[in-house]
């Protein structure tokens, strides 16, 4: 593990070599830190090379897990206390300066030793049961070997009658039974957990080989991870040269938008309404002349058919007048009629004449001179001029462009030459042979492994084996003893089967007191060793209780804080603990961020220091782009917006057009004014007068009939009418609207290029301050991207946590938890061996052929 560690210091050692000595950094606030708020395109980095890791650092027991429960049960109702960190810590404070006899009196250490002797008070009082054991078994089993011998403790070979003695005799054997079932899963869970540590012996090889292959694949693969990260630096970079080539388009563009956006409120008040405003006034022209043209053709065809009418309605009146001055209209009773007629003469008369409306000629001419000029080209000329912005910035921006891309190259060169500043991948090739050669000093152990497991085994066996050996005879001394007995036969008449049982019963209690004593001792021995190393060791090691105590400040030394980067990077104030290494190896993490190698290289300072560059900045500063040339409306285009205001179309009398417009064709209906004279002429007597007035009341009729009618109902006179009308009012609004809309329109053009030959400077830097926070966005994304790989992605430390992993299942899953179920299985026999003596003891009596027993003088004698 800790030439693991060394193969991170390589990287780190290659990055602080390197570090800056300044830190170039802005500070919050500046435009450089306010680039981040300028939304840029998202780059694609593609994915950094990974390594898939073939340890599986995980262990499920089996069946035999069960087991391991029953002992952990065990050792809990044993020692319930949780893991005493601070009781520890103290402890190796106290002799940090090493053990000293006296110092054991201090009332601290006193009270330390108290405090230890109370945490393992479960161990020792079952630790001093089995010591008592240990010593007391042989001398019990002395003591009962020589009180049998002097026919005491069941030695004297006489039975006395007894009338239960079947009763006890049952009793006894099921007992003894019982104890032997007890016994045998003992010796089973015993050898269970024997076999369980030499079948996971292979396991182990197999963890050490993929813990081993995991570091090299970490070897292998970080260099070729580091040369993608710096390699991606040209996926910045392309985007940047590209944003650089398309620099008119862009810069040009958002100068032009920003432009837009200065010059008229809310994007349309500037350059695009003055565009709509131009265009209205040349449609506004356009609709003048029309109309102006209409109006002239209209004329001209109302009037030459008024002209006709009038001609004839004249001749009618003289005619009609002629008539009314014959001398019969002097008779008194006449003379009111042709009075009331003569009055009506004045009637037959135009109502519209058309004749005395003004020429519009003169304003026609005038309209046609303006529209000559072609006003929407030249405003179409001051559109390109504007629209030109982005080529210009191409020019004016060459120089520079170049440049920014000589400084991108010298960027990109310099990071690569600052990953191949240390021979990294020499060193890791040395490392991936270290562990190649390591591997293979470790497999040279495999056999002396094996070897030593062999005799391990053996010897558990054999241990397991008294025990097997107490059972067989319990076993074959039951068998024998229950098959071979008669009880019709008394007691010195037993069989040989009875009589071997008994023997074998008695072998069976020999060898118990012979092997318990030495069991028990290696119960006792692997059950302090073992129970300690599960509670102080294995458990704290699995709910990571142990880190904390490695990772205690100043636990190693009085004067550092943390262990692990005192160790490393002789730096003991950096942040940075065993447990959190751990957990961030444990999530495959990098190894970067693990072991917070930020804390003495800033990598993101390294690339702020190579890729912010304020040269970068500075030449953009001097970006310099002149739109003083930008017109948007040339002085013959006001010139001729001036002469179209001054046309004359506003001195037209509209009121005089549209008043002869709206009215009738004659002054009077022609039909009602000949019926009118028909009825007048009845009343006259009849003679010439009547028949002459009913003439010309038919002569009415008929002009009425052919002239009248036909031109009202002609659609040349109704659209000429029609046309006339609503082209006055057209001119009557245009001529209204004309002055403001020019004036408009030339106030809008002015604005805008006051706002752009006088504002252009700003929008110009502030449009290039933005794309230069975009281009340098791009390397944001980079040195972001690189951060975040480093931390989770580079040099993932996985093999770490899964090499402290393989540990823990080897030490405590493989061997620990079977050593504590090997002294389980094995403490459970020494108990249950004791029950099992009496119990034989007890039993031979009944199976053992006796020397003497009861005589009775009435001659009835009862042997059961």
């Amino acid at each position: 593990m800790h030439l693991k560690v060394g193969l991170a210091l390589l990287l780190f050692w290659g990055f602080s070599s390197c570090e800056p000595q300044d830190d170039r950094l802005q500070p919050e606030g500046t435009p450089r830190t306010e680039m981040q708020k300028v939304p840029v395109q998202t780059l694609d980095f593609g994915f950094v090379p990974s390594v898939v890791y073939e340890t599986h650092a995980y262990y499920e027991p089996g069946a035999i897990g069960v087991l391991f429960h029953m002992v952990h049960a065990f050792l809990y109702a044993v020692q319930p206390n949780p893991f005493p960190k601070d009781l520890i810590v103290k402890v190796i404070q106290q002799n940090m300066g090493g053990i000293k006899l006296e110092e054991y009196q201090k009332p601290e250490n006193v009270v330390l030793a108290l405090q230890t002797i109370y945490y393992e008070l479960g161990f020792i009082v079952l630790a001093v049961i089995g010591v008592l054991f240990v010593l007391l078994m042989p001398l019990v089993g002395l003591c009962f070997c020589m009180c049998r011998c002097c026919d005491n403790c069941g030695g004297e070979m006489h039975q006395r009658q007894k009338k239960n003695a079947d009763c006890q005799r049952g009793f006894y054997t099921t007992m003894l039974i019982a104890t032997s079932v007890f016994l045998t899963a003992g010796v089973l869970v015993a050898y269970a957990a024997n076999h369980n540590i030499s079948s996971h012996i292979k396991s182990t090889r197999r963890l050490v080989s993929t813990n081993i292959r995991d570091l090299k694949s970490f070897a292998n693969y970080t260099p070729a991870q580091i040369d993608y990260l710096t390699g991606q630096f040209t996926t910045a970079k392309n985007k940047v040269l590209s944003d650089l080539d398309n620099i008119g388009t862009l810069l040009g563009g958002r100068i032009q938008n920003q432009l837009e956006r200065d010059v008229v409120p809310a994007l349309d008040n500037a350059l695009r309404m003055t565009g709509v405003k131009v265009e209205s006034a040349i449609k506004a022209m356009r609709e003048t002349k029309e109309a102006l043209e209409n109006v002239s053709t209209s004329l001209e065809m109302l009037q030459d058919a008024t002209g006709r009418l009038q001609d004839g309605l004249q001749g009618e009146r003289t005619s009609l007048g002629n008539t009314l001055n014959d001398p019969a209209c002097t008779n008194g009773a006449v003379s009111h009629t042709c009075n009331t007629i003569r009055g009506t003469l004045s009637q037959l008369a135009l109502n519209a004449n058309f004749n005395k409306l003004p020429d519009v000629s003169h304003q026609l001419a005038n309209v046609d001179n303006v529209l000559k000029t072609d006003l929407s080209n030249i405003v179409q000329r001051g559109y390109s001029a504007f629209n030109n912005t982005p080529r210009l910035v191409t020019e004016q921006t060459q120089n520079i462009v170049t440049g920014v891309k000589g400084m991108l190259d010298k960027v990109g060169g310099e990071i690569i030459g600052f990953t191949k500043m240390f021979p990294l991948e020499p060193a890791l090739v040395n490392f991936t042979q270290f562990l190649t050669d390591s591997q293979k000093k470790i497999e040279t152990f495999y056999p002396q492994i094996d070897q030593l497991d062999f005799y391990r085994w053996i010897g558990c066996v054999a241990i397991c084996c008294m025990v097997v050996l107490v059972l067989a005879f319990n076993f074959l001394g039951l068998l024998c003893g229950t098959c071979g007995y008669d009880k019709n036969a008394s007691p010195t008449t037993r069989g040989c089967l009875s009589n071997t049982g008994g023997n074998l019963l008695m072998a069976g209690v020999g060898f118990s007191f012979i092997f318990s004593w030495a069991l028990m001792a290696v119960v006792v021995s692997t059950f302090v060793a073992g129970g300690n190393i599960e509670k102080l060791i294995c458990e704290p090691l699995a709910n990571r209780e142990l880190f904390k105590i490695i990772d205690t400040p100043y636990i190693v030394h009085p004067e550092k804080k943390n262990f692990l980067p005192g160790m490393l990077f002789q730096d003991p104030n950096i942040d940075l603990t065993i447990g959190s290494m751990y957990r961030d190896c444990y999530d495959n993490n990098g190894l970067y961020s693990s072991l917070h190698l930020e804390k003495k290289f800033n990598f993101n300072k390294f690339l702020n220091a190579t890729v912010y560059n304020p040269e970068l900045s500075k030449v953009f500063s001097s970006v310099k782009v002149d739109l003083e040339g930008i017109v948007l409306l040339e002085q013959e285009g006001r010139d001729n917006l001036l002469n179209f205001a001054s046309t004359g179309v506003g001195e037209i009398d509209y009121e005089a057009y549209l008043a002869e417009v709206n009215k009738g064709v004659t002054v009077v209906d022609l039909l009602s004014f000949a019926n009118d004279l028909e009825a007048q002429a009845d009343q006259l007597p009849r003679g010439a007068l009547a028949n002459a007035l009913k003439g010309h009341a038919s002569n009415i009729r008929l002009i009425h009939k052919e002239q009248v009618v036909p031109m009202e109902q002609a659609m040349k006179y109704v659209r000429a009418r029609s046309t006339l009308s609503s082209s006055i009012r057209l001119l009557e609004r245009t001529a209204k609207e004309l002055p403001s809309k020019v004036t408009n329109v030339l106030t809008a053009i002015d604005a805008a290029e006051y706002l752009i030959s006088n504002n252009g400077s700003y929008v110009v830097k502030q449009e290039t301050e933005r794309f230069v926070q975009s281009v340098v966005g791009y390397f944001r994304q980079y040195t972001n991207w690189v951060k975040l790989s480093l931390d989770a992605e580079v040099a993932q430390c996985k093999p770490i946590s899964n090499i402290v992993d393989s540990l823990e299942i080897v030490a405590c899953s493989f061997i620990v938890d079977s050593v504590n179920t090997f002294w389980f299985g094995l403490g459970g026999c020494c108990l249950f061996l004791l029950p099992s003596i009496i119990l034989s003891v007890k039993l031979a009596k009944f199976y053992r052929r006796m020397e003497t027993e009861d005589v009775y003088d009435d001659g009835n004698e009862n042997w059961s």
